[in-house]
């Protein structure tokens, strides 16, 4: 069975990133959509999270398929951190924190996937990426919370965080030791 990909395109791009519309209050380089049925890049991320975590191997076939690889990367590194909370206050407040935590771009040496990602071709452009990829941070930070936690005042749903553990493509955003 094929890992799935992203059905969004895109004419604005990062690199050879998608720059994609975000149904999103955080303001960043990409477009926001009204909320709607609508799905966009971090709806198919959480949707297909599950499915694309078991993967070793993605096979890239459009440069919105670099944005779904960062956020099911981004996801288990947010799963890390809800299987220790026991509020959804708390849960909020630790999304929040590990978005503006300091983070590589493609090109820094710390990135783990160089080799499918371009370096942004000026420090301009490094800087929109920076702020694209915090704008899918908090925003997907935010949405995962919700779907973890069904009420204030329940635990982490097991059936999300039972996945912390997964390493999508075999990599991990944080190094080894980082959590």
């Amino acid at each position: 069975m094929p890992a799935y990909h992203s059905r969004l395109t895109s004419n604005e791009c990062l690199a050879n990133m998608a720059v994609l519309p975000l149904k999103t209050q955080v303001r960043g380089p990409a477009p926001c959509l009204p909320p709607s049925e609508e799905e966009d890049i971090i709806d198919e991320a959480l949707y297909y999270f599950k499915a694309n975590v078991f993967f070793r191997t993605y096979e890239i076939k459009s440069s919105a398929d670099r944005v779904l690889i960062y956020l099911t990367l981004y996801i288990t590194e947010c799963l890390k951190k809800l299987q220790k909370c026991s509020t959804k206050n708390q849960a909020q407040n630790e999304m929040y924190s590990l978005a503006i935590a300091r983070f590589d771009i493609p090109g820094d040496a710390g990135y783990p996937l160089n080799g499918v990602y371009q370096k942004p071709a000026s420090n301009e452009e490094a800087d929109a990426m920076r702020q694209y990829f915090l704008q899918l941070r908090h925003e997907t930070g935010q949405r995962l919370v919700e779907k973890v936690f069904t009420s204030p005042d329940s635990k982490p749903s097991k059936w999300w965080t039972c996945f912390a553990k997964k390493r999508f493509m075999e990599k991990s955003l944080t190094g080894p030791g980082m959590v």
